[in-house]
């Protein structure tokens, strides 16, 4: 008669193969893949108390089965460099198994309380997931090679890899938690070389600017968000689908519509959230997060009063004394003059900053950073379409030198705001489908060299016209359907350029 296995029992015992547990395996495999299908999108609000009740206790379990597997692979370690030693037992890693899966089920129950979006949060909702997943297959694995009595191979191997996907998880947790740049932050210059990160630059101790000289969003605003909520209100956790780590953002506001009114900070969202009391569950910080000062709220509140204008320095306003007092105050609590060294490229985007906010208004949400280390600009006028005239699109004159990126389709620009684009020599891509101009601005585009992707879709241009692209060596695709454009064009121009793809549409 064969002897049934126990979790306890050694590598050495010999049974039948466990389809059955292979199934039930690859049943909850399946279940923890289709949950996240089957519940849908969060609907913060919307879910019951127990959800969000449950979800709170992600951050405690999620530690278990990290210890846990960590254990396990000690002690399969151990078992490797000593014979007489039998590794793991099946108790330890059905123990992790079961952790991980508790640890997945509440984290999703946490994500589907709201309040945590962006790419980070669903990359590491699908971390946790799939390291549940390779956890129940290093136990099926394991508990095959001590009832057959077959190689351990497979099952260190699975092991290794399910312990690389947990590290990988967790440092998402981690990162959505405390910032990308958690644990990496005070690493020592040779480590960062070695982690492929840039150097960490030394502060120095440079002079403050005058009250008078700075910008009151840029240097007094901004530094309040980003100590007191950027938390979370960033791109990785953006609570509430609001974003403060930029002008742009806080204006568009988030799932509760606009966060400041400006000229009205009693009316806007984020001072009375910050206003009400603390023990309030709608209070803004939430608890266990540093609150807003009362001189730095005083700032905040006056800056939104005087019309939240990015743009302007504190030497244009009249402050009061108590807003005077409150921003010296706000020296005294963190030493402005310690900064970081700024490098060139730095400056530069600082530079920009001020001109891109000023420019906000009337291009909303048009104009951005491609990136935030960046000064190069994207811009798309699609959501202004007609309006969008060559006097509007002259305004963008001051920063068409760091345009990378241009949307100009069905607007009502010309060959005259074309004709402006001869100092964007940095441009890799422009939209112009269906607007109004003609060959004369193939003079201006042929000259941008790093130009890589042009549409011309419904415009009017001609042969004549496009053949000047061929002094383009970078360009790579070309939409040219409902144009003038013919096929002796169309042949003329692979023959210069065969890299370039051309779109000629149905």
């Amino acid at each position: 008669m064969k002897e049934e296995i126990n979790l306890d029992d050694k590598p050495d015992r010999k049974s039948t193969r466990p389809w059955g547990l292979v199934v039930i395996g690859l049943v909850l495999i399946g279940a923890l893949v289709a949950m996240p299908f089957i519940a849908g999108a969060p609907e913060e609000g919307k879910m019951p108390d127990i959800v969000r009740f449950l979800g709170r206790f992600h951050p405690v379990v999620l530690h278990l089965p990290i210890g846990i597997f960590s254990l396990v692979l000690l002690q399969e370690m151990w078992g490797l460099v000593s014979r007489k030693y039998p590794g793991a037992g099946l108790l330890a890693v059905f123990a992790g198994v079961v952790s991980a899966v508790v640890a997945v089920l509440f984290g999703f129950l946490l994500y589907q309380g709201g309040g945590f979006e962006g790419e980070l949060v669903e990359d590491h909702l699908w971390g946790g997931i799939i390291f549940a997943c390779a956890a129940v297959v290093v136990f099926i694995a394991k508990w095959w090679a001590v009832s057959c009595g077959t190689s351990k191979a497979p099952y260190i191997v699975l092991l290794l890899g399910t312990m690389g996907v947990m590290g990988y998880a967790s440092h998402d947790g981690a990162s959505i938690t405390h910032g990308s740049d958690y644990l990496t932050e005070f690493a020592p210059n040779p480590l960062r070389k070695l982690m492929g990160l840039e150097p960490r630059e030394e502060a120095k101790v440079v002079e403050q600017k005058p009250v008078a000289e700075r910008v009151v969003y840029a240097d007094i605003i901004q530094p309040i968000f980003d100590r007191r909520c950027v938390e979370c209100h960033k791109a990785d956790k953006a609570k509430g689908k609001l974003r403060m780590d930029t002008f742009e953002l806080v204006m568009k506001g988030g799932k509760e519509g606009s966060a400041i009114d400006p000229g009205e900070a009693l009316d806007s969202n984020i001072i009375f959230r910050a206003e009400l009391p603390v023990d309030d569950e709608e209070h803004m910080p939430p608890e266990g997060k540093k609150d807003i000062l009362d001189h730095e709220l005083l700032i905040v509140k006056w800056w939104i009063d005087e019309g939240a204008d990015p743009a302007v320095k504190m030497g244009d306003l009249e402050a009061p004394e108590e807003v005077l007092a409150a921003i010296a105050k706000l020296d005294e609590d963190i030493p402005l003059e310690i900064v970081k060294e700024v490098s060139p490229e730095e400056e530069e985007v600082d530079g920009l900053q001020s001109e891109v906010m000023a420019l906000e208004k009337f291009f909303p949400g048009g104009l951005s950073f491609e990136s935030q280390s960046s000064s190069d600009l994207t811009f798309t006028g699609v959501s202004m379409r007609k309006s969008l005239t060559d006097e509007e699109f002259a305004k963008l004159t001051p920063v068409l030198a760091h345009m990378v990126s241009m949307d100009l389709s069905a607007t009502s620009v010309t060959d005259k705001s074309v004709a402006l684009l001869a100092r964007a020599e940095d441009l890799r891509m422009i939209r112009l489908c269906e607007t109004g101009i003609t060959d004369a601005s193939m003079d201006t585009l042929s000259k941008l060299e790093n130009l890589e992707s042009v549409n011309l879709y419904g415009t009017a241009v001609t042969d004549e016209g496009v053949k000047k692209l061929t002094a383009l060596p970078n360009l790579k695709r070309l939409y040219i359907w409902q144009t003038e454009i013919t096929e002796e064009a169309i042949a003329e121009l692979k023959k210069a350029l065969p890299e370039l793809e051309i779109i000629e549409g149905v």
